[in-house]
């Protein structure tokens, strides 16, 4: 079965669902035999061999892209009686290719996670955004001192020190430089940017000189959050 998945993969199937159907037209190692199975075994296989789950087979090199994206999920069809859905880490591309993925070890977070995520691969100059989560010296030390890349991270109450740090920040003073207004979820959203450039506001964040934060209000929800951009 798993050699079926990698003559499926090699054939050009690019997901769990076209590698079940190759499955059933072709046969196992190209006889014209079906082979019945489903799109959830599968999915099964492929996460019990690889823990990294179809990613393994279909990853792609970040070497000259713009951009590269760390975010987490729950790996769906991975929860057993005796345990819970196993949680992912990806890196994806702009274009939407992924990078890697790595299985979070049970107990922990994603934040442990990431340096191995991306350790194998060059990002030189490539910028690595990420959620909340992520946001910590040690990881911004890793892709700037380690892996030579810049790096995006928002900023919200789970690290409040930081927050009330950049909030303090003259804002108020900025013209912003990017507005847009939207609608969805039930409500009517307007968000603007402003960016400001300091020299050192001495939280152990490396080369941070350009702190922006985006700020969104509207009739029923209002929302503030400070992301990180680089210095370049």
């Amino acid at each position: 079965m798993l050699l079926t998945c990698c003559c499926a993969v090699l054939t050009g199937a690019r997901s769990i669902r076209s590698i079940g159907q190759w499955a059933r037209a072709e046969g196992p190692f190209g006889s014209r035999r079906a082979l019945s199975t489903s799109t959830s075994t599968v999915q099964r296989l492929v996460c019990r061999v690889c823990s990294g789950g179809l990613v393994y087979l279909l990853g792609c090199d970040p070497e000259g892209a713009d951009q590269v994206a760390v975010d987490g999920k729950a790996a769906r069809g991975s929860r057993t009686a005796t345990g819970p859905a196993a949680r992912l880490i990806s890196a994806l591309t702009t274009a939407g290719g992924t990078v890697s993925q790595a299985r979070v070890p049970v107990k922990t977070t994603g934040v442990t996670t990431l340096p191995a995520l991306l350790a194998p691969f060059d990002i030189t100059g490539v910028t690595v955004t990420g959620d909340a989560l992520h946001t910590t010296a040690d990881q911004a030390r890793f892709l700037v001192e380690d892996k030579k890349a810049h790096y995006v991270m928002t900023v919200k109450l789970n690290q409040k020190t930081l927050f009330d740090t950049l909030r303090r920040l003259p804002w108020q003073d900025i013209t912003a430089e990017h507005v847009s207004r939207g609608s969805g979820h039930r409500r009517r959203e307007t968000r603007a940017v402003r960016v400001l450039t300091v020299t050192d506001l001495g939280l152990g964040f490396p080369t941070w000189s350009k702190p922006r934060v985006s700020t969104g209000g509207g009739e029923q929800r209002r929302r503030e959050k400070s992301p990180v951009r680089p210095c370049t």
